[in-house]
């Protein structure tokens, strides 16, 4: 066990934490010339082309250190992005040491502070590396003294390295080699093995990611998932080389991958404790939370007949997910859906590509909403994060909604572009506090509601991408809030309902009506598009009707002959109007997504 060493490479987002995993990849030989590419690890489609990284990823590697030793080093590979955190924090949970990535341009950015924050609680042995250090615009002291400010170690222990060339990869190993702790466990002990991920093969079903923290795990044992108390034959066992390597046995402190025949996706819970059938832990790995949601929003299929695929879809994807959650839902206006949780846009972005290019869905999404806590008139409390589940106005006695503490870390220049953004999102100021002469951490409590649109876009337009954000949520407030209901012909359509402050309702309002007259269209009567608080209406647009000219057949004459003639089409078109229903094309809904954005 001694010749173990379990780590994982933390950073703000795009600061080449996955380019430098390419290079340890390839100086451990890991790799063949022939199998690489850039971002190796990323194994899906989408996390090349925006080049970030969605998923952990772990990879064992083999590495002979300058002392002739021959050493085991399991590396995971974190997320950067802070919608992402959850990730961050399984992959700590199966280490024992941190490289902490910084790039030499940029500097420490607020998600490198929340990251390494993490790593220290969990008592983990920090690396601090200087990343792109060949760049033009790389200021390695600067940086580093950052770096010394932030963690307080010297200047020799901070490693200049460059993913892109490989300069400074051999330090970094023999650096990993020194100052990571060993695992520590007892492989006499009863078996405990930590899930930290799990990904769905279709033919083998689930697949788990263990680290082993106590006892020994042999090819055929009889093992038992504590959490929901199944117990299944671990068939295969091995460990995870770039292509999964079959093993016979997996002891204390190694990584490694079961496959049991787990066809039911609930039970590979992440987070959850494995153990032998016979002569077992009693007792789970403690200090494993769930993951909440931030962000709540409509999932439903164009095609009502794609209900039970989308089903499908979703539960494969909660199983190399865990953050993902879903309950099934309807509404009027778009049928039988599921009303699904995400931990922030970028989430559920990611989550809808993917189902769109991985399993051939189509799908609508409504407006994303926050959960608000309501207390009514006859003080019963209500949990909502649907807004057509929102009493009337009349009804509701106090709204609670969730604010969050953002940390920005951005250059001096930009404090008045921040300020000005974080104001109008309903913000109050906390502190700035000067990291050094030219960059300032600024601190807001903000409505969680107003951030999780595009206030990441804005902030980034605003400071010409130089500022980072980093969020936490600290609580329910009073606010007040109001559902804001989109009617048409006086019928409301709940898949565009949405929560939000009485004080820009109007404004909001106004724009979402004038937004849907654009793409709703003509129909053969008259279509009243109204914005409603309750029974208020605070907006109203006129969709013109399509008419036939039916007095084109009058040359002249009596104008009574036309009139009669206005009539008869004005009566039609009444009973039209009676029994005609609306129908409201898709583009209207994204339209309400990117209402923000105009």
């Amino acid at each position: 066990m001694e010749h173990i060493r379990n780590f994982c490479i933390i950073a703000h987002i795009d600061h080449g934490k996955s380019t430098l995993a390419d290079r340890l990849l390839e100086r451990t030989g890991s790799i063949t010339e022939r199998e690489m590419q850039s971002q190796v690890l990323d194994d899906m489609d989408l996390e090349r082309e925006r080049g970030i990284t969605i998923k952990s990823h772990a990879i064992k590697m083999s590495y002979k250190a300058n002392d002739g030793k021959e050493y085991v080093l399991n590396l995971i590979d974190t997320p950067g992005h802070v919608d992402f955190a959850y990730e961050v924090s399984r992959a700590l949970k199966a280490c024992e040491g941190a490289i902490l990535v910084v790039d030499a341009a940029q500097g420490v950015e607020a998600q490198t502070i929340s990251n390494l924050y993490q790593a220290i609680e969990q008592d983990l042995e920090i690396i601090p590396v200087l990343n792109k250090i060949d760049l033009p615009g790389a200021d390695v002291e600067a940086a580093a003294q950052q770096i010394m400010d932030l963690i307080g170690c010297e200047r020799e222990e901070i490693l200049p390295v460059s993913g892109k060339t490989g300069m400074g990869v051999e330090d970094l190993l023999e650096a990993i080699v020194a100052r990571v702790p060993a695992p520590k466990g007892d492989p006499n002990k009863p078996l405990k093995a930590l899930i930290f991920d799990s990904v769905f093969n279709t033919y083998r079903g689930s697949v788990v990611y263990v680290r082993i923290m106590d006892g020994v795990l042999h090819q055929g044992d009889e093992i038992l998932f504590m959490a929901v108390d199944q117990e299944y034959d671990a068939d295969e066992i091995g460990y995870l080389k770039l292509k999964p390597e079959p093993c016979k046995k997996l002891s204390a402190g190694e990584v490694g991958y079961i496959i049991g025949s787990v066809k039911t996706l609930e039970d590979t819970k992440v987070g959850d404790t494995v153990t032998t059938k016979k002569n077992g832990a009693t007792e789970p790995i403690a200090g494993y939370k769930e993951v909440k949601p931030m962000v709540f929003s409509g999932i439903y299929p164009t095609d009502s007949e794609d209900f039970e695929s989308l089903r499908a879809a979703l539960e494969k994807l909660q199983l190399n997910d865990a953050s993902l959650q879903f309950v099934p839902e309807t509404s009027a206006a778009l049928g039988f859906g599921f009303r699904a949780g995400f931990l922030g846009m970028l989430h559920m972005e990611i989550i809808q590509e993917r189902l769109e290019r991985e399993f051939d869905m189509n799908i609508i999404t409504t407006v994303p909403n926050v959960e608000y806590e309501i207390i009514d008139r006859n003080g019963k409390e209500l949990t909502v994060d649907n807004p057509s589940e929102m009493p009337d106005a009349g009804n509701v006695e106090k709204v609670f909604e969730p604010y969050i503490k953002a940390q920005i870390i951005t250059p001096a220049e930009y404090i008045g572009a921040i300020m000005k953004l974080c104001q109008e999102r309903r913000g109050v100021y906390r502190n700035t506090m000067y990291l050094d002469s030219s960059r300032v951490d600024i601190t807001y409590e903000l409505p969680l509601a107003e951030v999780v649109f595009d206030f990441y876009d804005k902030l980034k337009s605003n400071t010409r991408g130089y500022a980072s954000l980093d969020y936490e949520v600290i609580g329910y407030r009073p606010g007040n809030m109001v559902r804001l209901d989109i009617l048409l012909n006086g019928d409301p359509v709940d898949a565009l309902s949405s929560i939000v402050h009485r004080d820009k309702a109007y404004e909001w309002g106004k724009k979402l009506c004038a937004k849907l007259k654009e793409l709703i269209p003509r129909q053969m009567y008259e279509v009243a598009v109204q914005a409603a608080i309750g029974n208020k209406v605070i907006a109203r647009d006129t969709i013109r009707a399509l008419r036939k000219d039916v007095i084109a057949k009058c040359y002249g004459g009596d104008i009574t002959r036309k009139r009669k003639l206005l009539e008869k089409q004005k009566e039609g078109k009444k009973r039209m109007k009676q029994v005609g229903a609306v129908e409201i094309p898709q583009e209207a809904f994204l339209a309400v997504l990117s209402m923000n954005n105009d």
